[in-house]
């Protein structure tokens, strides 16, 4: 018996999988499976999954592959990704010895964006924060960075498979009655920005504080009440006409691609020791530069 399962639901991944199972295969720590749950996908996802030695079972919406993938699991732990997600080479080490060495039944870890965006980080960050912080008061992980032994899982009956969006967070406020969440500090999981940029920054936000909020207030969300579409990331075409967030959105981007050169120009001209006068006119065109496309976005 092998002591982890990792356990990836897919629908249609094979731009995105392969990434991920080469960075399990390169792990440090061989005593683990993989299973695939496959929610019927029509690209090369399964082949892709076959051969590299995956196990490939029959999935459907996030909570119903992750179920599946446990229901065949022969690990004593659970170790739940998404199949657009990275992880490093001591990745499954680092969470085998961080859980053993704290008797550990339910863990999740950082998540880091794949992106050269400040403002994913940002948020990445403020994500990680609240997880951390709030462990104990308001225990929540991402559904794909998720860690449980098999026996609690089995004992709080899996994730909810009648809910649409927040089955993770639901499951793992569950399972934390049971035994309490740790957040652990070495292993991390790179994570893909794919959702983040079909629905802008914001707008990504605007609906994950809906969607807490909605919890909050009504309970789970079990009939869509925010949308929720797995395996689809194509952006929606809105026939020329932009809404509010996504123009405040792309001003962001601008932004911080703005900041990105500027902070490259600085670097530049600040090992320029003949610079002098020059440099300073030099960044002043640059700025005023910036300023000028900014309220030119601003007036479309």
């Amino acid at each position: 018996m092998v002591k982890l399962s990792v356990i990836i639901p897919a629908l249609n991944e094979e731009e995105t999988l392969p990434a991920l199972l080469e960075s399990l295969d390169g792990q440090t720590f061989m005593d683990f499976e993989t299973i695939v749950a496959d929610a019927d996908s029509n690209d090369a996802t399964v082949e892709i999954s076959e051969r590299h030695g995956a196990h490939v079972v029959k999935g459907g919406m996030p909570a119903v592959g992750r179920n599946a993938g446990a229901g065949t699991a022969e690990g004593d732990f659970l170790i739940f990704l998404d199949a657009d997600v990275r992880v490093p080479k001591a990745f499954l080490e680092d969470i085998y010895n961080g859980m053993q060495r704290r008797y550990a039944d339910l863990a999740t870890c950082e998540t880091r964006p794949i992106s050269n965006v400040a403002m994913d980080q940002l948020l990445f960050d403020l994500s990680n924060s609240v997880i951390r912080y709030t462990a104990r008061t308001q225990p929540r992980a991402m559904g794909f960075c998720t860690f449980v032994t098999k026996r609690l899982f089995d004992h709080v009956g899996g994730f909810d498979e009648t809910i649409t969006l927040g089955e993770d967070h639901e499951f793992v406020k569950r399972a934390s009655v049971v035994r309490p969440l740790h957040f652990l500090d070495r292993p991390y999981v790179e994570v893909s920005v794919r959702r983040m940029e079909k629905e802008g920054r914001l707008g990504y936000t605007i609906k994950a504080l809906h969607s807490d909020l909605y919890r909050n207030i009504f309970g789970e969300i079990r009939n869509n009440e925010v949308e929720y579409e797995f395996g689809d990331f194509t952006k929606h075409d809105n026939a020329g006409k932009r809404s509010v967030v996504e123009k405040l959105d792309n001003l962001l981007l601008d932004l911080d691609a703005g900041f990105n050169r500027l902070a490259g120009r600085l670097s530049q001209d600040t090992v320029d020791d003949d610079g002098g006068p020059e440099v300073r006119r030099s960044l002043r065109r640059t700025i005023q530069l910036q300023i000028d496309q900014l309220k030119e976005r601003l007036r479309e």
